[in-house]
């Protein structure tokens, strides 16, 4: 009897263990009429973004990693402490026109800009970058998952069914981390928008 109950103990024990921690939701923007506290812009043209119907849309201009204008930038969590997600749903209200124009999520270290991963458009293809996956759905949530040492980079048509891994790799020490979600290689001549929405940032299991 005893060891009847020994060995479903151990089975219990075994089950909690077993058991998939779920992913816990750290911050969340729902673009509710207002941006919450702890954003702040890059090269802020208060005419080129708006929140609109629970999301934020900005006008994607002329610029690149170093001058991007309206890029939406927060603290980061602390890597180094384990792995997190972040994720965001982009969408082209037009189609993009011109060579490397993106929009998706990069990752600041130490002020500088070290990683994106984001929906571009290079010779004439639109792809997730890196790993240049081809993707010519309109919209496309992005995840970016990372921990002390590198990064997974995420991807889903239409925000729906299972992510994709374009590439992984290494970043940088964490180093005052940020991320933003932002734009950029856009035109003054033509008004192309850009929506984002779903921003989340999510603590996972180890």
């Amino acid at each position: 009897m005893f060891r009847i109950f020994a060995l479903v103990l151990m089975i219990a024990v075994w089950a909690i263990n077993s058991a998939e921690v779920p992913e816990e939701v750290i911050f969340e923007e729902t673009f509710d009429g207002k941006l919450k506290d702890g954003w702040r812009w890059i090269r802020e043209d208060s005419e080129d973004w708006r929140i609109k119907n629970g999301a934020l849309e900005i006008c994607v201009r002329p610029g690149d990693s170093q001058s991007v204008k309206n890029a939406l930038v927060r603290p980061a969590p602390d890597r180094s402490q384990g792995k997190y997600s972040i994720e965001v749903t982009i969408t082209n209200l037009q189609p993009p026109k011109n060579q490397f124009e993106q929009a998706g999520i990069t990752w600041y270290c130490g002020g500088k800009p070290v990683f994106k991963l984001v929906k571009e458009l290079v010779d004439g293809k639109l792809m997730i970058i890196p790993g240049r996956k081809p993707m010519t759905n309109d919209t496309v949530q992005l995840r970016l998952i990372v921990d002390k040492d590198g990064y997974i980079a995420q991807y889903r048509p239409d925000g729906a069914g299972e992510y994709f891994t374009a590439a992984t790799g290494k970043l940088p020490a964490p180093d005052n981390d940020e991320v933003s979600i932002q734009c950029y290689h856009g035109s003054f001549d033509e008004d192309r928008w850009i929506r984002f929405d779903d921003f989340r940032i999510k603590k996972l299991p180890e």
